[in-house]
C-alpha cells in the first residue's frame, strides 16, 4: 500500500477535525433551536389568546366579536366556547377533532392523529366563556426540520470544500519542503553545490520588504540556514578542488624530475644489477604516481569546468578495435593468458572527444584484464541503436560484492585490500566523468566472484 504524503494526511487531519467540530456546533445549535422554536410557539399562542380578550365585548347581553379574533396569526387559531364546551365563535384547525377539558391558564400539549397541538385556555368568568387558543407543534417543528434537513444535504459539500481549501493551504504551506527536497535531489544528481532553495530571494522579488518580513516563518528560515549551509559546503568544496588542482599540479615538475634521474641512472653502465633493480622499481613507482597526477588534474579541472571536450564526428568502432588491440599485447605478458574477444559493429560514427573516448575504453579493458582469473575472458560489445552508441564490456573475473558495486565510481575506492597497488581508485571516476561529459550513461552489474558488466550508452548526435 503506498504511503500517504504529509500533504495528504494533514488534510485528513485538518479536514476530520473541522468537520468534528462543525458538527457538534450543529448538533448544539440544532438542540437549542429546536428548545427555542417551541418556547416561541408557547409564547405566541398565550399572547394571541390574552390579546384576542380585547376583541371580545358584550352589549345589551350580546356577545360583539371583532373581526380581528377570526384572522389566523402565527398559525394560532383562536375560538370562544361555553364553560359546558358549547362552540360559539372562532376557528378550528384543520385535523384538531378533540375537545379536550378547559382548563383555566394551563397550557397543554394534546396529541391527535399523529399530530401534536398545543392548547391554551383563558376563562372570562364574567361572561361564563372560554377562550381557547389552538396551534400545531408539528407545523413548528416543521420549517425547523427543514432547515436541518437543508443543513444535511450541504454538509457533504461542506466537506469537500473544506478539504479542498485545507489541502490548497496545505500545500502551499509545506510548498518550501518541497523545493528544499527537490534542490537536495538536484545537488544529489548533478553535483552542483551553487543551487540555492532561494525562498527568501522569490519572496523579496515577488512582494514588498514588509509583506516578505510577515511571510518568513520557521520553514523559510529553514530553507535560509540550508542555503547558507550549501554556501559553506561550496566554498569547502572550492578550496578542496583547487588545492587538488594546485598539489597535482606542483607534483607534476619533481615527479618529472625523478623520472628523468632514473632514466639517466639507469643508462650508466656501472650500475650493480642489484642497483639497477632498484632504481628501475623508484621510476616504476614514479610512473604510476605521474600517471595518478595527471588523472588527478584532469579530475580537478573537470570538476571546476575548466576541461573542455573537443567533439568531431569520428568511427568509434576503429577507435575500439585499436583500443582492444592494445589492451590484448598489455595483457599477454602477464602470463594468465587473458583473451579479449571483439564484437563489434563496424562503420558507427559518433560525437566523440577522441582523446577522452580511447581513454575510457582503456581504462574499462584494463580494469577487466586486472581483475580477471587466469585464463580469463574479457569481452567488448559495441553496437548502435537509432539514439545511442551502446557498449559492453564483460570479464568473468573475481567481481565485485553488492555492498560494494554502489562505491566504485568514487575516487580512490578500493572494493578490497587485495587491489590496493594495482590501481590508484581514479579509473572508473575518470570513466563515469568522461560519460557524463558527453551525455551519455554508464552503469556496472557484478556478483562476487561471477566476474563484472560495464555497459554504456553516447548519443549519436549532438546535443542541442
Amino acid at each position: 500500500m503506498r504511503q500517504l504524503t504529509l500533504k495528504t494526511k494533514l488534510t485528513i487531519v485538518y479536514t476530520f477535525f473541522m468537520i468534528l467540530v462543525t458538527c457538534v456546533a450543529l448538533i448544539i445549535l440544532f438542540s437549542l433551536s429546536n428548545r427555542e422554536v417551541l418556547s416561541s410557539t408557547q409564547a405566541k399562542l398565550r399572547d394571541h389568546v390574552e390579546n384576542s380578550l380585547g376583541d371580545i365585548e358584550e352589549e345589551d347581553g350580546k356577545l360583539e366579536i371583532d373581526s380581528d379574533f377570526y384572522s389566523v396569526e402565527d398559525n394560532v387559531y383562536l375560538s370562544v366556547y361555553k364553560t359546558n364546551g358549547y362552540f360559539l365563535y372562532g376557528k378550528i384547525p384543520y385535523g384538531f377533532d378533540q375537545q379536550p377539558e378547559f382548563s383555566d391558564g394551563e397550557l397543554r400539549k394534546v396529541r391527535e392523529q399523529y399530530k401534536d397541538w398545543f392548547v391554551f385556555d383563558l376563562s372570562i368568568p364574567e361572561e361564563d366563556l372560554y377562550v381557547r387558543g389552538v396551534t400545531s407543534v408539528t407545523d413548528a417543528e416543521e420549517s425547523f426540520r427543514i432547515t436541518l434537513r437543508f443543513a444535511i444535504i450541504l454538509l457533504p459539500l461542506m466537506v469537500i470544500v473544506t478539504a479542498f481549501l485545507v489541502y490548497r493551504f496545505t500545500r502551499r504551506t509545506l510548498l518550501p519542503v518541497r523545493q528544499i527536497t527537490d534542490t537536495v535531489r538536484k545537488i544529489r544528481a548533478d553535483a552542483d553545490m551553487s543551487r540555492r532553495i532561494g525562498l527568501r530571494k522569490e519572496t523579496n522579488k515577488n512582494n514588498d520588504k514588509k509583506t516578505s518580513k510577515k511571510n518568513h516563518d520557521e520553514i523559510y528560515d529553514l530553507a535560509e540556514t540550508f542555503d547558507e549551509m550549501l554556501e559553506q559546503l561550496e566554498k569547502v568544496f572550492q578550496r578542496e578542488k583547487q588545492f587538488t588542482a594546485d598539489v597535482s599540479h606542483e607534483l607534476r615538475t619533481p615527479v618529472s624530475v625523478i623520472m628523468a634521474q632514473c632514466d639517466a641512472c639507469l643508462a650508466d653502465t656501472n650500475l650493480s644489477e642489484h642497483q639497477r633493480e632498484q632504481i628501475s622499481l623508484i621510476y616504476k613507482k614514479t610512473k604510476g604516481m605521474a600517471e595518478m597526477i595527471s588523472q588527478l588534474l584532469l579530475l580537478s579541472r573537470a570538476d571546476q569546468g575548466r576541461q573542455p571536450l573537443h567533439r568531431e564526428r569520428l568511427n568509434v568502432s576503429e577507435l575500439t578495435e585499436m583500443v582492444a588491440e592494445e589492451q590484448q599485447l598489455l595483457a599477454d605478458p602477464s602470463g594468465n593468458a587473458i583473451q579479449i574477444i571483439q564484437n563489434i559493429e563496424s562503420d558507427i560514427f559518433a560525437p566523440v572527444d577522441e582523446t577522452f573516448y580511447i581513454r575510457m575504453i582503456s581504462n574499462l579493458l584494463t580494469n577487466a584484464v586486472t581483475y580477471s582469473k587466469e585464463n580469463g575472458i574479457v569481452e567488448i560489445y559495441l553496437s548502435k541503436t537509432q539514439k545511442e552508441v551502446i557498449g559492453v564490456i564483460q570479464d568473468n573475473g573475481i567481481g565485485i560484492s553488492a555492498e560494494n558495486l554502489p562505491h566504485i565510481w568514487e575516487r580512490f575506492y578500493q572494493v578490497s585490500p587485495s587491489r590496493n597497488g594495482k590501481h590508484s581508485g581514479l579509473g572508473l571516476s575518470m570513466v563515469k566523468w568522461i560519460v557524463d561529459a558527453h551525455g551519455g550513461w554508464i552503469k556496472a552489474e557484478s556478483n562476487s566472484g561471477e566476474g563484472s558488466k560495464f555497459t554504456f550508452g553516447l548519443p549519436l548526435e549532438y546535443e542541442n
